[in-house]
C-alpha cells in the first residue's frame, strides 16, 4: 500500500517539476515576429524611418544641438529622451516632432542640462 502512495507521489511530484520547463520551451518555440511585444529591441523600418526624419528635423532646426538628444518611434508614436542645454528647447523639440509628417504623438522626456556639466 506504501508502495502505490509512494509511486502516486513520485508521478505528481514529476508532473509538477517538468510542467514549467515544457511550457517555457513551448513559449520559446513561437515566432517573435508575429508579436509586437515580444521586446526582441528592433524596431520595425518605418518606425527607425520615422525616428530618422524627427532627428533630421531637430537637426535642421536653428540653434538646436541634437546631439544629445535620442528619438525612438513605434506607431507614430515618438519619444524623445535626453538632454538640451536650455529650457526652451524642451518645448521646441515637442513642436518640431509634432511637424513631422506620419506623427501622431509626441512623448517629450527631454530635461535641461547646461553646457559644460
Amino acid at each position: 500500500m506504501n508502495v502505490i502512495r509512494f509511486a502516486k507521489w513520485l508521478v505528481v511530484i514529476g508532473c509538477a517539476t517538468l510542467t514549467p520547463t515544457f511550457h517555457a520551451q513551448a513559449s520559446n518555440d513561437m515566432p517573435r515576429a508575429s508579436s509586437p511585444a515580444a521586446g526582441s529591441g528592433s524596431a520595425a523600418p518605418s518606425d527607425r524611418q520615422l525616428a530618422r526624419d524627427v532627428r533630421k528635423a531637430l537637426s535642421k532646426a536653428p540653434h538646436f544641438n541634437v546631439s544629445n538628444v535620442f528619438v525612438k518611434a513605434r506607431g507614430g508614436v515618438v519619444t524623445l529622451s535626453g538632454s538640451v542645454s536650455d529650457g526652451a528647447q524642451v518645448q521646441q523639440a515637442t513642436k518640431i516632432a509634432q511637424g513631422v509628417p506620419r506623427v501622431t504623438s509626441v512623448i517629450n522626456h527631454l530635461s535641461m542640462h547646461p553646457k559644460g556639466y
